[in-house]
């Protein structure tokens, strides 16, 4: 993929998960469970890091791997400082941060995985 076709890719879904972070979301999808939020953060962060990750296309797998995974590790602890500070219907919650944090390991697991099954 054309690197500036990624990073067009990985800002836009960036800025569409910070619109979907600060927007009030009473008309999501019901999933069924008392969780479902914290489903919603798991795949939203999972596919964070998947699209960083694309972008960082030329550099080393290691270095792909934590740059991807430390920009939405952060990223995922200020969008939640930022709904606890600048909106009055979103608060901030570190279940939220524990769930977007394992969205980030199990994207991590997939590319090693799939990385690993590749080189067979």
């Amino acid at each position: 993929m054309h690197k500036r076709v990624a990073l067009l890719i990985a800002v836009c879904y960036t800025f569409f998960i910070t619109y979907l972070s600060l927007k009030s979301l009473q008309k999501i999808p019901k999933l069924g469970s008392s969780f479902d939020d914290k489903i919603y953060h798991f795949g939203a962060y999972t596919l964070f890091v998947l699209v960083w990750y694309h972008y960082f296309e030329k550099t080393s797998i290691r270095l792909k791997i934590l740059l991807s995974a430390m920009i939405a590790f952060i990223y995922g602890i200020i969008v939640e400082v930022l709904q606890g500070t600048f909106t009055t219907y979103r608060t901030e919650d570190i279940a939220d941060v524990f769930a977007n944090s394992l969205g980030v390991v199990f994207a991590i697991l997939l590319v090693i995985s799939y990385r690993q099954i590749k080189l067979k």
